[in-house]
């Protein structure tokens, strides 16, 4: 199964004017973080903190049996110190060291609870593997122009009670002559799902009242036209609400065509669920309703 993991591009455009607030953001930045990238930096920030008090145990001296200046014993004494190994080769002997023990064992008490914090929060958190097909089709469902979606859960599991909502953007002139880009949610046929597995096609008529109504391959690229998807569901592993969302942009929408079958029948009456065309389309012979030829886009 192929197509988007739900998730939508931002580099296509540049943010400015944003209040820089790291301390604030530090926890969702280190959630968010993939998980090489978070274990590297708790593994860095665990070698910096004992180069430190290495550094402080060479200034103070008073480590039974370490070198006295000796950069490398006071490290490997620190890490004895804040892993809380204690082999007991080193260990403090004056009033100095022992109260540069004291801290670092605060600190390393510190740094264990909050990297098993994080390190469980990172790990318990509910992700969706929900798999959107890579073009959006238009095309004719009971003699009617109708946006097609096939969406489909990547996991083994369920996800029960699947709310899906649909908004295009494009580009309007107000009646004041400005121009913004502009929302709308669209009307789908079933706005929900009692279960949501390997497949699931989502559709919106295109009649008089939506938003999509009268626009054609040009005019759709003239306004900007882009559609956003969201899920929202259950996961019925974890019980716990998981969500994803795709975006796709004019040249992602085909005219003209339809999600290719992915159910068929077996010789021995059951039904073979093909996945490996998850992403495929098939043309649809043009309609006195819908005269557009089908394009394939790249």
């Amino acid at each position: 199964m192929k197509g988007k993991r739900g998730k939508v591009p931002q580099d296509d455009f540049v943010v400015s004017g944003v209040r820089r607030t790291p301390l604030r953001d530090l926890y969702h930045l280190v959630l968010r973080a993939s998980w090489p990238a978070l274990l590297a930096g708790l593994v860095a920030f665990v070698l910096v903190s004992n180069a430190l008090f290495a550094l402080l145990y060479v200034e103070v001296g008073g480590i039974a049996n370490a070198q006295p200046g000796n950069f490398t014993d006071a490290f490997f004494f620190s890490i004895q110190t804040m892993a809380t190994i204690g082999y007991g080769a080193m260990y403090p002997q004056t009033v100095a060291a022992h109260v540069v023990v004291a801290v670092e064992a605060i600190v390393g008490l510190s740094v264990t609870a909050l990297s098993t914090g994080l390190v469980f929060t990172r790990f318990s958190q509910p992700r969706a593997e929900v798999v959107f097909a890579s073009r959006l089709c238009i095309s004719p469902v009971d003699g009617k122009p109708s946006l097609q979606c096939r969406l489909g859960n990547d996991r083994d599991d369920v996800l029960v009670e699947a709310q899906f909502h649909v908004d295009v953007f494009r580009t309007t002139v107000t009646k004041e002559g400005k121009t913004i880009y502009r929302g709308t949610e669209l009307q789908l046929v079933k706005q929900r799902a009692s279960t949501l597995s390997r497949t699931w096609t989502l559709m919106h008529v295109i009649d008089e009242q939506s938003p999509l109504f009268g626009l054609t391959p040009e005019s759709a690229a003239k306004v900007e036209l882009e559609v956003h998807l969201s899920v929202v569901a259950i996961d019925d592993t974890t019980n716990q609400t998981v969500h994803a969302r795709a975006r796709y942009a004019t040249e992602e929408i085909v005219w003209g065509a339809r999600p290719g079958d992915v159910l068929f029948p077996r010789p021995d009456g059951k039904l073979t669920l093909a996945l490996e065309r998850f992403d495929e389309i098939e043309p649809t012979p043009p309609t006195p309703t819908f005269p557009h030829e089908w394009r394939p886009r790249s």
